[in-house]
């Protein structure tokens, strides 16, 4: 898919390399978005990739006054994770916690949701509602520029070939200052939005005083509502001013029809979930949507980077070193695929499984530097250096871990083809939960389909799996 790839251990390195290969190259963090659209032949003009996953520093979160920092490799758990945002940005933390499945948010980046530029992204929203700035680098210098003239239409913004979005900046919530995220999807999990909303109120008591409300996958941008949200200013939110407001933010909106909804559907939908979220905040009953324990299935690194020593360029005279299963491999070729199939190809691990290719099924799920992740996204490269373990070194015949027996007792198995990611997420599920409830039993699977059963056996299996995880008395 690609000719070159770069792994590199700084920012100054990866934006020297843009300005050399410029249109041909593009920066790889996540890669949730950029390998699709390479697979199926939509960027033919990128032959360079430049991995800026291991540089050290970039996933961090951080607070100077009241403003919020998001560096490039601040993935979706992490949002998710962080009490910080949850706190003070929780329309945001509510979007990136509905975002794919544990294995996508674990790979997939805030940043790269915003250089995607789909209007049914998730996170613009919220971040457009919060007033957030995009920090760009160049080998010119950096410009700051609002995420308000970021985007110039479907999929298109102001980044330049050589430039590099390096962090995102955006003003914390303050206590006066209450905001939701609603999204309506085809389903619970691993859905594209119909429509979505982020709404933030600033009060004087019960009186609006200031009102951002956006809307996504309703037109060829994320949009403001500047007539409801001028409509709510000053007004409390009686039932009257909510069912105007959303009357109001429903005619800002231009929907299309497509394959998830028709145009009049949309429009419909925009009033229901503006109502919903204004509703939620005169009840001051936002916060319900984040889970207080979630499912994040991340290791005990919690999915931060472990920095990379030195730049290296991928070809095939670069051989790729890593560890599977505790063993030291060495390959002299996959270094232009993914790692779904360097592993069934270079290593000979067939228990990892290809159902979609595309992120959707969970079949291939694997554990990179002991983050479970769907190996389909990510690139053979990124396992240089790296520690990987598949179904393969879960457990043996000898010594089978507890979710596969469970798997056995309980009768989960069926055709058995999305059996390995099932027991991938199981035993991430036990290291983080031995004990998990159901709710956080139904999170660490919503990334994994199975096409045989209901789930029922599976969901028994994860809970007799839990009963076999020692207690805080013995």
């Amino acid at each position: 898919m690609w000719k070159n790839y770069y792994s590199v251990s700084s920012l100054t390195e990866a934006i020297k390399l843009l300005a050399e290969h410029k249109e041909r190259a593009r920066i790889i963090a996540g890669g949730t978005d950029i390998l699709l659209e390479m697979e199926h032949g939509q960027r033919p003009k990128i032959d360079t990739l430049i991995d800026i996953s291991r540089v050290a520093g970039l996933d961090h979160i951080t607070l100077h006054g009241d403003e919020i920092y998001l560096g490039a490799m601040t993935t979706h758990n992490h949002v998710v994770g962080s009490s910080l945002l949850v706190n003070r940005a929780l329309p945001l933390a509510q979007a990136c916690w509905q975002v794919g499945a544990p294995q996508i948010r674990n790979r997939g980046t805030v940043v790269g949701n915003i250089i995607t530029a789909s209007p049914a992204n998730d996170t613009i929203p919220p971040l457009l509602a919060l007033g957030a700035a995009v920090i760009l680098a160049s080998v010119d210098g950096e410009r700051t520029v609002p995420l308000a003239d970021f985007y110039t239409g479907v999929r298109s913004t102001v980044m330049r070939s050589d430039e590099l979005l390096t962090g995102i900046t955006f003003p914390a919530m303050n206590e006066n200052e209450r905001g939701i995220f609603i999204k309506l999807g085809l389903r619970r999990a691993q859905a594209i939005s119909i429509v979505n909303t982020a709404i933030i109120l600033r009060f004087d008591g019960d009186t609006v005083v200031d009102a951002r409300i956006t809307l996504g996958s309703v037109a060829p941008t994320i949009i403001r509502t500047p007539v409801a949200e001028q409509f709510l200013q000053g007004k409390t939110l009686a039932k009257e001013t909510i069912s105007e407001a959303a009357r109001l933010a429903e005619l800002a909106a231009s929907p299309i029809d497509d394959i998830r909804g028709t145009a009049a559907y949309r429009s419909e939908m925009i009033r229901v979930l503006v109502s919903r979220g204004l509703r939620a905040l005169a009840a001051e009953d936002e916060a319900q949507t984040v889970p207080e324990d979630p499912t994040m299935l991340w290791g005990k690194n919690q999915g931060h980077i472990t920095g990379f020593s030195e730049t290296r360029l991928h070809t095939a005279e670069q051989p790729i070193e890593t560890t599977v299963n505790g063993q030291h491999i060495r390959a002299t070729t996959g270094q232009d695929k993914t790692l779904l199939n360097f592993l069934r190809d270079e290593v000979g691990l067939l228990g990892t499984k290809e159902g979609c290719a595309e992120g959707e099924c969970g079949a291939c799920t694997v554990f990179l530097d002991g983050t479970a992740v769907m190996s389909c996204m990510v690139p053979a490269p990124r396992a240089h250096g790296a520690e990987i373990v598949t179904i393969e070194g879960l457990g043996d015949q000898e010594a089978l871990h507890p979710i596969q027996e469970a798997f056995i007792e309980e009768g989960a198995v069926q055709c058995g083809y999305c059996t390995p990611g099932f027991l991938m997420s199981g035993a991430k599920l036990l290291e983080e939960h031995p004990h998990p409830n159901q709710e956080q039993i139904l999170q660490s699977i919503s990334g994994n389909l199975c096409r045989c059963t209901g789930y029922y056996k599976i969901i028994q299996a994860f809970e007799k799996a839990s009963s076999k995880q020692p207690t805080m008395e013995d």
